[in-house]
């Protein structure tokens, strides 16, 4: 295959990673954050102890870290039917996407929440505050330097999602590789998706390293 057949099909291959990638991290963020403050709330000793909400909570996050992606995936196509319509191609896979990353994610602000000086809570509930306030004021705006290195993690994570979502009707460059690199035999365009997928993994981290720097010096200035 020469470079100018190889051109269109990988940048709709990228195009189409990027797509399902950045959707199904906005999912992720919207459901994982509020899962992963609840809980912390909700545990021993949290502002909203209730250990049976936090044990039900638990043991739907490990249930869902601990299934690999790709039977998720093809468990899940009941229900992507059911919300998009079909279960092929990118918008679809955002589904299973959100789903396989939302607990992963979830964990990862309970650990960062976690790290949260008690002392500042204290003080806060000490003036009066309210959990909402506490929550707003104090446990998102410490730990988000955490949170922006864990958002880096969902997202690398999640690239990873979508290359093998790509094999079974995700499309993406996942989808390329196999259809037009290992089904074709044409190594020279698997080796370049490789490529790119590096390249944009890469280049998350770099953003990532760089956000969490930027915001690990505001915070030691104010």
């Amino acid at each position: 295959m020469t470079w100018s057949e190889m051109q269109p099909l990988l940048t709709q291959g990228t195009v189409d990673t990027l797509y399902m990638v950045l959707w199904s991290a906005l999912v992720t963020v919207l459901v994982g954050l509020p899962l992963g403050v609840l809980l912390v709330l909700t545990d021993k000793g949290g502002l909203l102890q209730n250990t049976p909400v936090n044990k039900v909570v638990g043991v739907i996050v490990n249930i869902g870290r601990s299934l690999p992606f790709i039977i998720l995936l093809i468990a899940l196509i009941p229900f992507t039917t059911w919300v998009v319509g079909t279960f092929i191609g990118p918008t679809a896979m955002i589904v299973p996407l959100a789903v396989g990353a939302i607990p992963f994610f979830a964990r990862l602000v309970e650990t960062a929440v976690r790290e949260v000086d008690h002392g500042l809570v204290e003080a806060v509930q000490s003036m009066g505050g309210s959990i909402p306030t506490i929550v707003r004021k104090v446990l998102l705006p410490q730990a988000l330097p955490s949170l922006v290195s864990g958002i880096t993690t969902t997202v690398i994570v999640l690239i990873g999602y979508s290359a093998m979502a790509g094999a079974v009707g995700g499309e993406g460059l996942g989808s390329k590789a196999v259809t037009y690199g290992f089904q074709r035999f044409d190594n020279r365009f698997m080796l370049i998706t490789v490529a790119l997928l590096i390249v944009i993994v890469t280049l998350v981290q770099l953003i990532g390293d760089l956000a969490v720097r930027l915001l690990a010096r505001r915070g030691r200035t104010t």
